[in-house]
Protein backbone atom coordinates (compact mmCIF):
# COMPACT_ATOMS: atom_id res chain seq x y z
CA UNK A 1 0.00 0.00 0.00
CA UNK A 2 1.13 3.46 -1.02
CA UNK A 3 1.99 6.75 1.38
CA UNK A 4 -1.11 8.24 -0.68
CA UNK A 5 -3.74 4.99 0.17
CA UNK A 6 -2.83 5.44 3.81
CA UNK A 7 -3.60 9.18 3.38
CA UNK A 8 -6.47 8.49 1.54
CA UNK A 9 -7.32 6.03 4.28
CA UNK A 10 -6.92 8.95 6.95
CA UNK A 11 -8.70 11.43 5.08
CA UNK A 12 -11.82 8.83 4.71
CA UNK A 13 -12.04 8.09 8.77
CA UNK A 14 -11.45 12.49 8.95
CA UNK A 15 -14.52 12.91 6.75
CA UNK A 16 -16.71 10.65 8.03
CA UNK A 17 -15.92 11.29 11.90
CA UNK A 18 -16.56 14.93 10.97
CA UNK A 19 -20.07 14.04 9.27
CA UNK A 20 -21.06 12.08 11.99
CA UNK A 21 -20.34 14.81 14.52
CA UNK A 22 -22.07 17.06 12.58
CA UNK A 23 -24.76 14.52 12.12
CA UNK A 24 -25.56 13.93 15.75
CA UNK A 25 -25.64 17.78 17.12
CA UNK A 26 -27.55 19.21 13.76
CA UNK A 27 -30.13 16.50 13.28
CA UNK A 28 -30.11 14.45 16.35
CA UNK A 29 -29.73 17.61 18.53
CA UNK A 30 -27.14 16.26 20.65
CA UNK A 31 -25.54 19.12 21.88
CA UNK A 32 -21.68 18.94 22.43
CA UNK A 33 -19.97 19.17 25.62
CA UNK A 34 -16.55 21.30 25.64
CA UNK A 35 -14.17 18.16 25.22
CA UNK A 36 -16.32 17.54 22.22
CA UNK A 37 -15.83 21.05 20.65
CA UNK A 38 -11.70 20.84 21.21
CA UNK A 39 -11.93 17.22 19.33
CA UNK A 40 -13.78 18.72 16.78
CA UNK A 41 -11.45 21.62 16.63
CA UNK A 42 -8.68 19.33 15.53
CA UNK A 43 -10.75 16.70 13.47
CA UNK A 44 -12.80 19.19 11.08
CA UNK A 45 -9.69 20.69 9.82
CA UNK A 46 -8.13 17.71 9.04
CA UNK A 47 -10.40 16.19 6.99
CA UNK A 48 -9.91 19.65 4.80
CA UNK A 49 -6.15 19.71 5.11
CA UNK A 50 -5.68 16.20 4.06
CA UNK A 51 -8.01 16.65 1.09
CA UNK A 52 -5.73 19.11 0.13
CA UNK A 53 -2.91 16.85 0.06
CA UNK A 54 -3.77 14.40 -1.91
CA UNK A 55 -4.66 16.27 -4.93
CA UNK A 56 -1.75 16.56 -6.05
CA UNK A 57 -0.13 14.19 -3.45
CA UNK A 58 2.20 15.92 -1.10
CA UNK A 59 4.15 14.06 1.38
CA UNK A 60 3.95 16.95 4.04
CA UNK A 61 0.24 16.81 4.76
CA UNK A 62 1.08 13.98 6.60
CA UNK A 63 3.40 16.37 8.96
CA UNK A 64 0.10 18.32 9.22
CA UNK A 65 -2.10 15.41 9.61
CA UNK A 66 -0.35 14.21 12.55
CA UNK A 67 0.32 18.17 13.83
CA UNK A 68 -3.50 18.03 14.26
CA UNK A 69 -4.46 14.12 15.09
CA UNK A 70 -2.14 13.80 18.14
CA UNK A 71 -3.46 16.15 20.12
CA UNK A 72 -6.69 15.44 19.29
CA UNK A 73 -5.87 11.85 20.40
CA UNK A 74 -4.87 13.41 23.56
CA UNK A 75 -8.15 15.20 24.27
CA UNK A 76 -10.20 12.32 23.20
CA UNK A 77 -7.94 9.71 25.53
CA UNK A 78 -8.62 12.56 28.16
CA UNK A 79 -12.32 12.43 27.21
CA UNK A 80 -13.05 8.75 27.34
CA UNK A 81 -10.93 8.11 30.60
CA UNK A 82 -13.30 10.97 32.12
CA UNK A 83 -16.33 8.85 30.73
CA UNK A 84 -15.00 6.14 32.20
CA UNK A 85 -14.12 7.62 35.97
CA UNK A 86 -10.48 6.83 35.74
CA UNK A 87 -10.49 10.76 36.36
CA UNK A 88 -11.99 12.57 39.04
CA UNK A 89 -14.68 14.48 37.98
CA UNK A 90 -12.79 18.03 40.29
CA UNK A 91 -10.47 17.94 36.99
CA UNK A 92 -13.46 17.85 34.58
CA UNK A 93 -13.04 20.87 32.54
CA UNK A 94 -16.68 20.99 31.38
CA UNK A 95 -18.10 23.65 34.54
CA UNK A 96 -20.70 25.40 32.39
CA UNK A 97 -23.37 23.28 30.09
CA UNK A 98 -23.13 19.73 28.86
CA UNK A 99 -21.44 17.89 31.46
CA UNK A 100 -18.13 16.19 29.63
CA UNK A 101 -18.76 12.78 31.85
CA UNK A 102 -22.58 12.64 30.52
CA UNK A 103 -22.91 9.50 28.53
CA UNK A 104 -25.86 10.74 26.16
CA UNK A 105 -25.26 7.97 23.56
CA UNK A 106 -24.51 4.13 24.43
CA UNK A 107 -24.46 1.23 21.53
CA UNK A 108 -23.80 -2.76 22.23
CA UNK A 109 -23.54 -1.36 26.03
CA UNK A 110 -19.76 0.13 25.56
CA UNK A 111 -19.44 2.09 22.55
CA UNK A 112 -20.33 5.84 23.15
CA UNK A 113 -19.54 8.88 21.56
CA UNK A 114 -16.03 9.35 23.13
CA UNK A 115 -15.00 5.90 22.06
CA UNK A 116 -15.96 6.32 18.87
CA UNK A 117 -13.37 9.69 18.63
CA UNK A 118 -10.67 7.87 20.54
CA UNK A 119 -11.00 5.33 17.54
CA UNK A 120 -10.96 7.64 14.73
CA UNK A 121 -8.04 9.03 16.05
CA UNK A 122 -6.07 6.74 16.64
CA UNK A 123 -6.81 5.23 13.45
CA UNK A 124 -6.07 8.30 12.13
CA UNK A 125 -2.42 8.34 14.10
CA UNK A 126 -2.16 4.93 12.80
CA UNK A 127 -2.57 5.38 9.31
CA UNK A 128 -0.69 8.66 9.15
CA UNK A 129 2.01 7.24 10.67
CA UNK A 130 2.38 4.09 8.27
CA UNK A 131 2.05 6.52 5.06
CA UNK A 132 5.46 8.69 6.51
CA UNK A 133 6.98 5.11 7.24
CA UNK A 134 6.15 4.53 3.63
CA UNK A 135 7.35 8.17 1.96
CA UNK A 136 10.65 7.54 3.69
CA UNK A 137 11.09 4.63 2.22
Amino acid sequence: MTAWHLVFGAWLVAATSTLGALFLSDVMQLPPCSLCWYQRIFMFPMAIVLALGLFPFDRRVIRYGLALAIPGWLVAGFHQLLVAGVIPESLEPCRQGIPCSEISIQWMGFITIPTLSLAAFTAVVVLLAAARARSSE
